[in-house]
């Protein structure tokens, strides 16, 4: 297949076989090389080919689910090939949520061969998506691990933070000057990794209701993005989510600790 950066894969084909892509997108069957179009960044393409219409409902709705209808480009086509037995099924454990977390990623699966490439945050994510994989599928199937740890990207923005907060005046998305310095910094260290995409992840404390804090913590991440917009970062690489109270580093029970938990999260390849 064609390298593209920032994707995921997901391939059945041959016998019955499949690609799945996503945060920019490239798919092909296994039949055609290149038979897939390169989409837009954010777009999950599925390509391949299956026994039957139930398999290929079945496998968009999953990934919809996963990704937003929005996102998903269906590109599978039906043809005469040899699924192994419950081989829908067995797919569709591997369409799991732990995808998300494979950036420039391949999930080939033909026949009972599942081939899985791509970057990861740290070793230990890398051996589990491997085995939880392995763990869902029939033990006549075969899974192999080609996650590479993605260390040196990821450092140079955590190096970049240096675990400093970047502060907002108290209960609202308007950042502090002391946070700005901060974004002023992060955005000369994103920018060394042109062609990457980020994800800009907002947490709070667990002071108040948690919709307001998942609310809060999403407006002050589309803050951050705003501003490192206007700092020469391109808009669709950066992407933002809020995770309110959900995660927090520290206890909530002093103010030290929920200074710590009200912080600003920045993750390569989100």
């Amino acid at each position: 297949m064609q390298a593209v950066k920032w994707m995921h894969t997901v391939r059945l084909g041959v016998l019955a076989g499949l690609w799945l892509v996503s945060n920019g997108v490239s798919a092909q069957t296994a039949q055609t090389a290149g038979g897939a179009q390169i989409q837009g960044p954010g777009q999950v393409v599925v390509a391949g080919t299956v026994p039957d219409e139930a398999t290929r409902v079945a496998v968009i709705t999953r990934l919809r689910e996963l990704y937003g209808a929005e996102r998903v480009v269906d590109q599978l086509a039906l043809g005469s090939v040899v699924a192994p037995p419950q081989w829908s099924q067995h797919v569709q454990k591997l369409l799991s949520p732990s995808l998300k977390q494979v950036s420039h990623g391949q999930l080939s699966v033909q026949g009972q061969t599942v081939d899985l490439k791509g970057e990861v945050g740290n070793e230990a994510v890398r051996q589990q998506l491997a085995s939880e994989m392995a763990q869902s599928l029939n033990p006549t199937y075969t899974v192999r691990n080609g996650l590479r740890v993605a260390v040196q990207e990821q450092a140079v923005v955590d190096q970049a933070l240096a675990n400093r907060i970047v502060e907002f005046e108290p209960g609202s998305a308007v950042l502090r000057p002391a946070g700005l310095l901060i974004l002023d910094e992060m955005a000369a260290a994103m920018a060394r990794l042109p062609g990457r995409r980020f994800e800009v992840i907002g947490h709070t404390d667990a002071q108040g209701s948690h919709a307001s804090n998942v609310s809060l913590s999403l407006a002050r991440a589309q803050a951050v993005k705003t501003y490192l917009v206007s700092k020469g970062l391109r808009a669709d690489s950066l992407s933002t989510s809020g995770l309110g109270p959900d995660q927090p580093v520290a206890s909530n029970a002093t103010e030290d600790g929920r200074a710590r938990n009200r912080r600003i999260e920045f993750r390569v390849g989100g």
